[in-house]
């Protein structure tokens, strides 16, 4: 397999990303054919994949309008993956000019595609890091650089969370992450559950199949598991709801059926 000049020498590309399979959804350049035939294996089973990836960024840039109208002018992007059309950084800055912006992944084509994207916007950033080391991005200069943690953050964990088994402990880095922001802020988050699938959960299972094959287990939790990670927040309405249902821009019956699989929610930390 022909490595492409993007392509880090430090990755090996016959094992997929989660992060380059989210691309290929997206319809992103930046996959290679093992992640595309993963993609493919998932959609198998919930040939509607790309729709729900679709909901999720479209929720994402409705939820950071909505931040930047309650005065957010900082956002930290965790799992934040290969740069698309309509990043954090965009919608932020086109709605408050100078909005700074931390993108954090642990993905190395996802970390040198976004620094290529950025190169030539002093207020955004990427870090090399992983949510369940809070510690490593909180401290990290480029961070520091860039957000006052003294003051309300948006943080954003979309789509990230169900890849991360509860024996790693995803609420405690979340909540790690939500003791260092300043009050006031916001955690914008998504996350994969059977609930609202269109099809039996015995045959979603065979997508979450494939995810376990590449040792990128796909966590779907419950709603109530969900709402557990905006312990100590506030929630912001319409609350925790299909993505859709989230200050929708259009009438959600208009929705795919499949937008509909997963859940989304902002909180406010008191």
């Amino acid at each position: 397999m022909e490595r492409p000049a993007w392509a880090p020498r430090s990755i090996d590309i016959s094992v997929p990303s989660v992060s380059r399979i989210y691309d290929y959804y997206l319809g992103g350049s930046h996959n290679f054919e093992v992640d595309r035939e993963a993609a493919r294996r998932a959609m198998e089973f919930m040939p509607g994949l790309p729709k729900v990836m679709q909901a999720n960024r479209a929720f994402m840039r409705r939820a950071v309008r909505f931040a930047a109208g309650e005065g957010i002018t900082q956002f930290l992007d965790i799992g934040s993956g290969i740069p698309t059309f309509g990043n954090v950084h965009e919608v932020a800055q086109a709605a408050v000019p100078g909005a700074r912006v931390v993108y954090v992944d642990h993905d190395p084509v996802a970390v040198a595609h976004s620094e290529a994207v950025l190169a030539d916007n002093d207020d955004a950033d990427v870090i090399a890091a992983d949510l369940l080391k809070p510690q490593e991005i909180l401290t990290s200069p480029r961070l520091e650089r860039l957000i006052d943690l003294k003051r309300p953050v948006a943080l954003l964990l979309v789509a990230i969370l169900h890849f991360v088994d509860d024996a790693d402990d995803p609420y405690g880095a979340v909540a790690e992450l939500r003791e260092a922001l300043a009050p006031g802020s916001l955690l914008i988050l998504t996350h994969a559950s059977y609930e609202g699938i269109p099809l039996p959960a015995e045959r979603a299972e065979g997508a979450v199949d494939v995810y376990k094959d590449i040792r990128n287990p796909l966590i779907m939790r419950s709603r109530d598991e969900v709402a557990r990670f905006f312990e100590g927040y506030d929630m912001v309405e319409p609350g925790l709801v299909q993505m859709p249902h989230w200050r929708p821009d259009s009438a959600p019956e208009d929705e795919d059926p499949y937008a509909f699989a997963g859940f989304a929610g902002v909180g406010r930390s008191a």
